[in-house]
């Protein structure tokens, strides 16, 4: 089975989740993709999506699915998104679509996050995959120099511009043993917007799609 094969798994065990005449949150990715394609079928039953990204804005509509925009629709029945890696904690990192800030809003207007990945993207501890942290232009080379103290190799996504105007580094080698501490010590760095870590908010249920089925994960509070 492709991996392609074992998003498209956890993105329709993602569908069973959407409720009647609600407003759905929706991330960005590869996984995401197969997610907003299956809910295009749904299209009558729901009140419309907010997106995190430009990308999944218009791949909603060209669906025609509505897209809203957060202030008009209050908070979140559920938010179904991808990540580059998960833990069984469900601690993740994300961003490396470049959209974490807005994922990191939707999420947090979200009442359920339902996290959609394939099995190679579960791992035992965080930090494999390069850390993304946006920033504010300006401050580009001051916050690598900050994220070189914690102890990782921050690479500049050159050319690469966020839905906000804003750049974004990739930091490598970083040992993540503890991804609350760490999420609340990068995001205090004056010109971070945010990093991708999402521990403090961590995913509410990960849905693995393996070659074998779904294997679905719940947070324990």
């Amino acid at each position: 089975m492709t991996q392609d094969s074992r998003k498209q798994r956890a993105a329709e065990a993602a569908l069973e989740f959407i409720g009647e005449g609600g407003i759905v949150g929706v991330g960005t990715g590869s996984t995401v993709n197969f997610f907003i394609d299956g809910l295009a079928a749904l299209r009558g039953r729901i009140a419309g999506a907010v997106s995190s990204s430009v990308a999944s804005t218009r791949r909603l509509e060209s669906h025609g699915i509505p897209v809203l925009d957060l202030n008009d629709a209050g908070e979140l029945e559920v938010y179904v998104d991808g990540a580059d890696e998960a833990t069984r904690r469900l601690h993740l990192v994300k961003g490396g679509g470049g959209a974490l800030t807005r994922e990191k809003i939707v999420a947090a207007a979200s009442r359920r996050f339902i996290c959609i990945v394939d099995e190679q993207k579960l791992v035992e501890r965080l930090g494999r995959f390069p850390l993304p942290v946006e920033v504010i232009p300006m401050a580009r080379r001051l916050v690598a120099s900050q994220l070189a103290r914690l102890g990782g190799t921050p690479v500049w996504r050159e050319g690469f511009v966020t839905d906000n105007g804003n750049h974004i580094l990739d930091v490598h080698g970083l040992a993540i043993d503890d991804p609350v501490a760490l999420e609340g010590e990068i995001n205090q760095l004056a010109g971070v917007v945010t990093v991708g870590l999402f521990a403090r908010r961590p995913a509410d249920l990960l849905l693995v799609g393996t070659s074998g089925g779904v294997v679905t994960l719940a947070r324990e509070d």
